[in-house]
């Protein structure tokens, strides 16, 4: 244990992040320096304040099963080494999780039950990056090759989590990406002001160095097809998330203006790092100047607001159906479940406006442009939304973003190709083992799990692996894999 009474003697604290009037004029992290720099003053008391739980709850609550009292302990002990030593156990990318992950270990926390939780996350990110600036992060190239050959295609965390430790491993793995750079929605989807590049950067260059090969610019499906992968290599691994957009099917659908996030997300990325926004040269969807109305309030909706923001709108409006949280736990989301409350992001600071349990009935246009959205207020009765009478509004929009989520993974190319089964929500199925209906094709992730976590991603990256590893050698020294029916401790 750290320090026995640290719990007791210590508030829970976090870093500052940049003043709102700095960090809206650039796209650099919102804390100084990064967060693991901002985060280091603070850290060893945090650290400090881990009980070392007889049994640990942060473990069930954290799908990696992440040694967290171990590496709180050795932070507050100053051993930088072994912490970074023992986090990479569990996570190839703890710089990931540690910024994008919404922590569902810290409400599993004990000291949460009726004290403020352990800022794990934030110990995390500062053990990765205290690594990495201490050239601790190296290329763990395998000691010998199998001869086997794997594909993955996707190059998001899942992705990346299963070659590298298939490449680990001994087998001779390549990914395929159809984008021009690997990293999935961890490069074109999360702004720079939550993760800059550089981490995904850091991370394609060691998996390089230690055997992977990545493939950029591939379409599998179409510059590939499923029966070519399945000739060229000895398995192959479905990683390519669930990128299925979902829709709002109201009239006035048609008009301009109106886009899903990741139309609009990529474009502000590519052009935050000096890229061309778009592929094909067309313009660039931008909220300059404009009334921008974001529908969903989720993380993805946060990232648009940000995002807005950062281009200049004149108002931003998010909307979201369901009622909003409360700021404390709910009866309904006992401790150590992830409960639904009421949170603040770093984009929800800097302004816009959050409007709940409202329904976007119809896009308003001129001149075949959306120039607003009629919305009605809605309550929950019976587990079906009620519209209240008379409440009907229309709001100005210019620019309205669907950020609503995602159904599932794109059912034709590769996947009708390959012809492996899908579940009844439209998901690849797969065995404990991770393997589809199909042989020697597995899938991880998103495409198999429906639009999740990063942490879960990296979990079922991991576990598919060995998957994989044991079919292809027969047995597997790489962690066990996670039955891909257990879910977290999240609602």
């Amino acid at each position: 244990m750290a320090d026995p009474r640290g719990f007791m003697k210590s508030p829970r604290k976090v870093a500052d992040r940049r003043p709102v009037g700095e960090r809206i004029h650039d796209w650099k992290e919102v804390y100084p320096g990064g967060a693991g720099k901002a985060l280091l003053p603070i850290i060893t008391e945090q650290a400090g304040r881990c009980m070392d739980c007889g049994i640990p709850f942060c473990h069930q609550g954290c799908p990696l099963g992440n040694l967290i009292p171990e590496w709180n302990d050795l932070v507050w002990r100053d051993d930088w080494n072994d912490a970074i030593e023992r986090l990479h156990k569990t996570n190839n990318f703890p710089e990931f999780t540690g910024r994008l992950c919404p922590a569902p270990c810290e409400t599993a926390c004990v000291v949460g039950i009726n004290r403020d939780a352990v800022t794990i996350k934030n110990v995390e990110v500062t053990i990765i990056d205290v690594a990495w600036e201490r050239q601790n992060v190296r290329p763990e190239a395998p000691e010998w090759l199998t001869g086997k050959t794997v594909a993955v295609v996707g190059s998001g965390p899942a992705g990346l989590a299963v070659a590298q430790q298939l490449t680990r491993a001994g087998h001779t793995v390549a990914v395929y990406e159809r984008d021009d750079k690997a990293g999935g929605l961890l490069r074109y989807g999360i702004p720079e002001f939550k993760m800059e590049k550089m981490h995904v950067d850091r991370r394609i260059n060691q998996m390089e160095r230690e055997g992977t090969v990545f493939r950029t610019g591939i379409a599998v499906g179409q510059d590939i097809t499923g029966s070519q992968l399945r000739d060229r290599y000895d398995a192959v691994v479905l990683a390519m998330g669930a990128t299925v957009r979902r829709e709002l099917d109201v009239p006035g659908r048609e008009f301009a203006g109106i886009h899903q996030a990741m139309e609009y997300l990529p474009q502000a990325n590519r052009a935050a790092l000096g890229e061309p926004p778009t592929t094909d040269g067309s313009d660039q969807i931008v909220a300059t100047g404009k009334d921008v109305v974001i529908i969903g309030g989720g993380d993805t909706g946060a990232d648009c607001l940000g995002t807005a923001i950062r281009q200049g709108a004149k108002s931003v409006t998010s909307l979201e159906i369901m009622p909003r949280p409360t700021e404390e736990r709910p009866d309904a989301h006992p401790w150590p479940t992830y409960p639904m409350i009421y949170r603040v992001a770093s984009a929800h600071e800097e302004g816009g406006d959050r409007v709940y349990s409202v329904s976007t009935k119809e896009f308003v246009g001129e001149d075949g442009a959306v120039s607003g959205l009629s919305l009605v207020e809605v309550e929950l009765k019976d587990g079906r939304f009620v519209e209240v009478p008379g409440s009907e509004k229309v709001i100005p929009a210019q620019l309205v973003l669907l950020a609503m989520g995602f159904t599932g993974p794109e059912q034709d190319g590769i996947v009708a190709q390959l012809g492996v089964e899908l579940d009844q929500r439209g998901n690849i199925a797969r065995d404990k083992s991770y393997m589809s209906s199909v042989d020697g094709v597995f899938v991880a992730g998103d495409a198999g799990r429906g639009q999740s976590l990063i942490v879960w991603a990296i979990a079922e990256g991991r576990a598919a692996a060995a998957g994989v590893d044991a079919y292809l050698t027969g047995s597997t020294n790489l962690p066990y894999p996670i039955p891909p029916t257990e879910r977290p401790l999240m609602v």
